[in-house]
């Protein structure tokens, strides 16, 4: 475990101590609360987790990789940033993915555009998010996030 992650377990360890020498019965409700979304997510946790496990065995990354290659530098990071927008996905899961197609010989800059849209911009949640916020917000915000995405890729590329 690193420096980092140990400084925000201790941090949090402090804070709710804090929290239960103020409010303890506040803070049991909040603990529960806490506890039940938790377990209302391992579902969804597990499936996205074999969704990914799944299409990594029937495309390995190497082929993905291998696909990438063939194209310019451009052409590979565009195709990587659209790929990206297919599935909102949560970073947990999409870092370890995109450090395999890393590992597997993919350029940094596609991979960064692949990991950039797969976490910012979801074509899958559109529906869901046009329904809840709105239709120019959600446009607004997944085309502007697309944008960023490919900024952010070709700035990481350069660096890395």
């Amino acid at each position: 475990m690193d420096i980092f992650t140990r400084a925000m377990w201790l941090g949090t360890l402090i804070f709710l101590g804090f929290s239960l020498v103020k409010d303890k019965k506040r803070t049991q409700e909040a603990l529960k609360m806490a506890l039940k979304m938790g377990r209302g997510m391992v579902v969804s946790i597990f499936t996205i987790i074999f969704a990914i496990g799944l299409i990594l065995t029937l495309i390995p990354p190497e082929n993905i990789a291998q696909f990438i290659r063939t194209h310019s530098i451009f052409m590979a990071t565009l195709g990587g940033a659209l790929l990206g927008t297919v599935a909102l996905v949560p970073p947990f899961v999409a870092f370890p993915l995109v450090g395999t197609l890393v590992d597997a010989g993919v350029d940094m800059m596609p991979s960064v555009a692949f990991l950039t849209t797969l976490t910012m911009v979801g074509v899958v949640t559109l529906p869901l998010e046009r329904k809840s916020f709105g239709t120019k917000f959600t446009l607004v915000r997944n085309g502007l996030s697309f944008v960023f995405a490919l900024i952010i890729a070709l700035v990481m590329g350069g660096i890395l």
